[in-house]
């Protein structure tokens, strides 16, 4: 692990529910998409697309990847589309921070799990000021990120800061996974903004765009202020209405914006 990241071994019981009802096969078609390298936010490569054996397949190959290159939906709201009856994915908001041609990696931001910020720094054994959080901070939900590497924690904020696993994803947000930005939360001397998670949510290459494809996001453009200031409960319906969408007038055959 790197050092200076931070983990969670005991999963909270909200955790173990919802991965429990994964569909079996899921959860480790989801980690094998993701792997673990140096950098923990970075995400890598599924297995090495085979080569075309011949002209056919191997158009057909380029083509998919051109399709791959030109969309990148990083900092964008993936909304979950009613088709969408996974336990965990279903009824999400995901703010995608990181969409290439070797998949996507975003954090479920309308989850919360039945462990509160205190809790969480007991854990992992930093001390909470509560003053730095106006008397609040303490009882703030950590929230659950997605089914992958769900003991390791994520942190979106803004602004960005000197963390030392930090991405600008946009719109003034960054992602980190050091433990350096919960410290400095702790003192009081945090970024104005964030939101803590358990897990993140990981696609393959290509995997994301066929999901889009076939109606299970709607996507649209981030705002911070769902992320940060929108209450967890209204969060879903406040992404719909950045594409002027009644969440009562949705439906599965609805197309992706």
């Amino acid at each position: 692990m790197e050092k200076g990241s931070w983990c969670i071994v005991i999963l909270t019981r909200s955790l173990r529910q919802s991965l429990r009802e994964i569909r079996p096969g899921r959860n480790d078609k989801i980690m094998r998409m993701v792997k673990t390298p140096k950098n923990p936010i970075t995400i890598g490569a599924t297995d090495a697309i085979a080569n075309a054996t011949d002209g056919a397949n191997a158009a057909s190959q380029q083509a998919a990847e051109n399709a791959q290159s030109v969309l990148n939906f990083a900092d964008h709201f993936l909304i979950a589309m009613p088709s969408i009856l996974d336990p965990i994915f279903g009824g999400s908001v995901v703010y995608l921070c990181e969409h290439n041609a070797d998949g996507a990696l975003g954090l479920i931001i309308n989850k919360p799990t039945d462990m509160t910020m205190d809790t969480l720094f007991e854990r992992i054994d930093l001390q909470l000021e509560i003053s730095a959080g106006g008397g609040a901070l303490d009882k703030q939900p950590v929230m659950f990120g997605g089914p992958v590497q769900v003991e390791r924690g994520f942190v979106l904020h803004a602004p960005p800061g000197p963390y030392s696993s930090m991405i600008k994803v946009g719109s003034g947000v960054a992602l980190t996974t050091s433990k350096d930005v919960l410290e400095a939360v702790g003192s009081g001397t945090g970024p104005g903004q964030f939101l803590v998670s358990l897990g993140c949510a990981g696609w393959g290459a290509g995997q994301l765009e066929d999901e889009i494809a076939r109606n299970g996001w709607l996507t649209v453009a981030a705002t911070p202020a769902i992320i940060f200031d929108t209450p967890v409960e209204a969060r879903f319906s406040a992404a719909l209405k950045l594409l002027g969408v009644d969440p009562v007038m949705l439906s599965g055959q609805a197309g992706h914006a």
